[in-house]
């Protein structure tokens, strides 16, 4: 009997998840090169039919320099760019000089825009722009004004057309087809989100907001701790050369639609994961281990110029290393190049929270001192994120308007390390139901800290919650000047109101968990007190106990100081005494404690950190359980910058540098970085060693390339010593 024939073995057809697409969606802005010159209208003899009696293109100005009408009204003129960048929804112009004079009634053309391969009319990314009324189009356009055979039309966009770099073409009707110019790139034009507009989802009507948040290069972005507050100057760089085309590849390289990228909701959220390289090869690699060998301190970085230029020009290799303040001041250069409005927010002891409830959970064991074991919350001592203006017809009304948007990677956001757009307005009424991530954000500013009793059996006993330390303060840069704004207001309503209680019981019935255990008041109090302390130098800690009843108190008390990381990690205990405070009635007394600079320098230094202080104790008599938390910012030495010569555009002027080493130790391998938007590009020169005591000065020259007001930044950079920064105001 002979053998079954072989079957052959059929592999199943790899299916897109965009199952019901024939082709490809168009993900790329580069423009196909095939767009015909001629396109007959019916079937020719070989060769191109006599054409020389009709309309031709001879010349095509775009109107493009940073001085003439289009960037001047279009708010564009900053840009470092050769092309025609112009918003959408406000008209702008181009001349077309024919070979005749333009006669409307007999000569038919149209000013054709194409994005991307394959441009389709039916997916936006075919365009075309008739010169009347008659011939209708999404976009529109009108004869401004004829001069001889100079015709100059005014065009304006949809409101909601794509985001991106088109290419141009003329084309004229002729009795025997379609005849267009060449494909000539000097045509391109970049078409951005207009925040001018009424009609543009992006729109802000606040006109020195506006200049704040989408025209100013320089940023100012805080850290530290809520009562210790720095602050480091950034150059967001929007308008430098190349950070356009950057700011485009990253939408290439993260494979995103075409049609897509009209919407500031779609596009915000997709450069939130972009931005970041956890799980699509995006801009940034995070690094919180203290170890930059293979890339850039995120301390060194002044700006996000060369991040952006090192990423595209690398074709999409991501850039080492970010923390979360490098991540939002990247993403801010993002969204302000493209036109939507966005700002750098720093949220002061921030809860990272990744089980959906509102508790931050310190164990105490049956002493009253701190399981750091069985401790694993963290609270940041502060995290920087991005808010973004925009509508959000998605929601219901009210809830357009800033929307908070974050890449550093936490957690993951239908599968992808990203963070929003989540309504402000309503993570501030506790409406956590809606897109995007509003309950992670929600409980970044309203989660309570909860200090447990753990007993010898292993049961937990909630004995303190404080609801006041997470979200302590939300801040942002203040419009058109450097100051401070405190937009906490803008998250949550004050503390114990009423309006709090409600929106705590709103969010609780869309599913966020609080500790809601009933705690009788505790006779005694501790505070540590703030203040401020210079890296090396020994301090006393103080410690306020105030007894309220009317009854001797025994307290022991258990004080631990640990090195933490700025995201509340902590790395070693350097301090941990055990006093008895005595407290008669109604007393209140200090406590000293000697912290000394051979205690915590060296690992204060490993991991360049602060110092985050705990006091829990007993009271002996009642058994209640006291705490208190500090966090003690360890001011860095300073670096001095300085700025000469005369302040003109074209003229050699010169930074001058200055840092003296205050240690008993060297500093190895020391990287001094310089740069001033718009008057000097980034320069870099590294130091081998500083000894102790000894000085450097670093001097170079620059010529301003605009006129303007700017500053020159400055960092210091090694591995013994992190976030030593300058600026010097340049006008």
């Amino acid at each position: 009997m002979p053998a079954p024939p072989t079957v052959p073995t059929v592999r199943p057809k790899r299916v897109s998840h965009r199952g019901r697409h024939v082709a490809p969606l168009a993900s790329s802005n580069k423009i196909d090169e095939e767009v015909p010159e001629f396109e007959p209208f019916m079937l020719l003899p070989k060769g191109l039919p006599p054409l020389m009696e009709y309309l031709d293109v001879w010349d095509v100005d775009m109107i493009k320099q940073p001085h003439e009408v289009n960037k001047q009204k279009h708010h564009t003129n900053l840009y470092s760019n050769d092309y025609l960048i112009v918003r959408r929804a406000q008209e702008f112009q181009i001349k077309i000089t024919f070979n005749r004079a333009y006669k409307p009634v007999e000569d038919k053309f149209a000013v054709e825009f194409v994005i991307g391969a394959s441009p389709q009319y039916s997916k936006g990314t075919y365009i075309p722009v008739f010169p009347s009324k008659e011939r209708k189009s999404i976009w529109r356009g009108q004869v401004l004004e004829t001069s001889d055979n100079v015709v100059t039309i005014g065009i304006i966009t949809a409101p909601d057309c794509i985001v991106g770099k088109y290419g141009l073409y003329i084309a004229v009707v002729t009795p025997y087809g379609i005849r267009r110019t060449r494909r000539d790139p000097k045509l391109d034009v970049y078409i951005l989100f207009n925040p001018w507009s009424p009609a543009d989802a992006v729109f802000l009507d606040d006109e020195e907001e506006r200049e704040e948040c989408v025209l100013n290069e320089l940023g100012v972005i805080y850290h530290g701790a809520y009562d210790d507050v720095a602050e480091r100057s950034w150059n967001y760089g929007q308008f430098e050369f190349g950070i356009l085309d950057a700011c485009l590849f990253i939408m290439d390289k993260g494979d995103m639609p075409l049609t897509n990228r009209g919407d500031p909701v779609k596009v915000s959220r997709k450069a939130s994961a972009m931005v970041n390289s956890r799980d699509d090869e995006g801009v940034l690699v995070g690094n919180w281990s203290g170890d930059y060998m293979y890339g850039v301190p995120p301390t060194s970085w002044t700006g996000s110029v060369e991040i952006l230029r090192d990423y595209s020009g690398s074709q999409g290799m991501p850039v080492g290393y970010a923390q979360c303040w490098v991540y939002a001041a990247v993403f801010n250069t993002f969204l302000r190049c493209l036109g939507i409005p966005s700002r750098v927010v720093t949220n002061f002891f921030s809860a990272h929270d990744n089980d959906g409830n509102l508790k931050m959970d310190i164990i105490l064991d049956d002493k009253g001192r701190v399981d750091r074991s069985r401790t694993r919350d963290s609270i940041w001592n502060y995290h920087c994120w991005n808010e973004c203006f925009m509508a959000r017809p998605d929601l219901p009304d009210g809830f357009g308007g800033w929307q908070v948007v974050d890449a550093t990677p936490q957690e993951t956001s239908d599968g992808m390390y990203r963070c929003g757009p989540a309504s402000v307005a309503a993570i501030k009424n506790g409406q956590v139901c809606y897109p995007f991530d509003a309950p992670f954000v929600f409980a970044e500013v309203n989660s309570d800290v909860v200090f447990y009793s753990r007993s010898m059996e292993g049961t937990l006993q909630p004995v303190k919650v404080n609801t006041k330390h997470v979200g302590r303060m939300v801040l942002t840069k203040a419009v058109l000047h450097d100051g401070r704004r405190d937009i906490t207001d803008h998250y949550k309503f004050p503390e114990g109101s009423a309006e709090e209680r409600l929106v705590l019981e709103k969010a609780e019935e869309l599913g966020c968990q609080r500790e809601k255990a009933s705690l009788r008041p505790v006779d005694i109090d501790v505070e540590i007190l703030a203040q401020e302390v210079q890296l090396g130098e020994t301090f006393d800690l103080e410690l306020q106990f105030t007894n309220h009843s009317a009854q001797q108190h025994v307290v022991d008390i258990y004080i631990s100081g640990t090195v933490v990381y700025y995201t509340g990690v902590p790395s070693a205990e350097v301090v941990f005494q055990t006093p008895t405070v005595k407290l008669d009635p109604k007393q209140s007394k200090k406590e000293k404690l000697v912290v000394r600079s051979e205690a915590y320098l060296k690992k204060l230094l490993e991991v360049q950190g602060n110092l985050h202080f705990i006091a829990t104790g007993k009271v002996k008599k009642t058994g209640q359980i006291i705490t208190a938390m500090r966090l003690v910012t360890v001011h860095n030495p300073r670096l001095t910058v300085k700025v000469a010569g005369s302040p003109r555009v074209d003229e050699e002027m010169y930074v001058t540098v200055e840092f003296t080493n205050p240690f008993m130790f060297s500093l190895e391998n020391v990287y001094v970085r310089v740069e001033g938007p718009g008057i000097m590009s980034i320069q870099t020169k590294q130091y081998r060693i500083i000894g102790p005591g000894s000085s450097i000065t670093w001097t170079e020259n620059f010529s301003p390339r605009r006129a303007g007001s700017t500053k020159m930044m400055a960092s210091l950079d090694c591995a013994a010593l992190r976030q030593v920064h300058a600026q010097a105001q340049e006008t």
